[in-house]
């Protein structure tokens, strides 16, 4: 997933002028959008989170994705079971501290 948000990212986020390309952004974020997809999915089979029923370490890196993904500035398709699944880490301490930048 890091490989797909890159650019947007850095061209959205923190405004790097070297990731202007406005065909390279569209494609980033068209690409993004499909690992978001594939997480949708996965997380409609789980029912949970990403490896099953329940949290484990697989939640922890790409749960830190899913907050970049809400961050970051672009259209983005709905996605239920992520939103879901965002507000299920959120009501881990350890994650509003760390992982949803300190955010409720």
């Amino acid at each position: 997933m890091n490989t797909a948000w890159r650019y947007a990212f850095l061209s959205l986020v923190r405004r790097s002028p070297q990731h202007q390309d406005h065909q390279a952004l569209h494609a980033a974020c068209l690409q993004w959008s499909h690992c978001m997809e594939i997480l949708e999915r996965q997380l409609q089979t789980t029912g949970g989170y990403v490896a099953g029923p329940h949290f484990s370490l697989a939640d922890i890196p790409i749960g830190l994705s899913v907050n970049r993904w809400l961050e970051t500035p672009y259209d983005r398709p709905s996605l239920p079971a992520v939103d879901d699944y965002y507000q299920r880490l959120k009501e881990r301490p350890g994650f509003r501290r760390y992982g949803a930048n300190g955010t409720p």
